[in-house]
């Protein structure tokens, strides 16, 4: 660390070269842009000389008003490319990366974890383009074919035919899984409550009737 009223120190402790100042001949041991496009490209100069370049210097001389402001708005993000806030080029968030099935980063407890492993193997293929697990419910298949269906819309993306061709295995997984789920009600009929008739039964007393 340098001493109060200490010399600063130069760049090179044996400079090469004398200061590039007009009729000089000290020693060139410190360094300065040349302008503003050649930030990496020094003149050598004296002590004395550096501090007189230095306090001259002015990095937006030549520049009109429009430009120096454009240069402002360049430097705020370090010369990098930017995009309006919620939008990163023409790339699409997953809404997928902020599910929560274990309820980690919430109050409500944990979803139990369904997997299509269990599933027949019939059912694997569409539960997993769905991304549910099984059992399944109406609800929850409903719930989650509308979620998809407005995510990979052509509407929503723009025509994009990847998406228009995910959709279209989407409702196919649908129209499977749909279809299971109403054969195995109408195989399972739910119970009757105590005091009540099943519907079936209903409707075949009052024909008899």
């Amino acid at each position: 660390m340098a001493r109060r009223g200490e010399r600063p120190r130069s760049d090179s402790p044996t400079p090469t070269q004398l200061c590039e100042a007009p009729g000089c001949e000290a020693a060139g041991e410190f360094r300065a842009p040349r302008d503003r496009s050649r930030l990496r490209d020094y003149y050598h100069f004296c002590l004395e000389h550096v501090r007189a370049y230095n306090q001259a210097w002015d990095y937006y001389k030549g520049m009109k008003p429009e430009e120096i402001e454009q240069n402002l708005r360049e430097d705020s993000g370090w010369q990098r490319p930017t995009w309006p806030l919620g939008r990163l080029g023409n790339t699409r968030i997953n809404a997928d990366l902020f599910r929560d099935p274990l309820g980690l980063f919430g109050q409500a407890p944990p979803t139990p974890r369904k997997s299509a492993r269990e599933a027949p193997p019939e059912l694997r293929a569409a539960l997993d383009m769905l991304g549910l697990g099984w059992p399944l419910e109406q609800a929850a298949l409903r719930a989650r074919y509308k979620e998809l269906a407005k995510r990979y819309h052509p509407d929503t993306n723009g025509g994009d035919k990847a998406a228009e061709e995910r959709l279209k295995d989407i409702n196919r997984a649908y129209s499977l899984l749909r279809r299971r789920l109403a054969d195995t009600a109408a195989e399972h009929p739910p119970e009757a409550r105590p005091g009540e008739e099943r519907p079936g039964r209903a409707r075949a007393a009052s024909r008899a009737a």
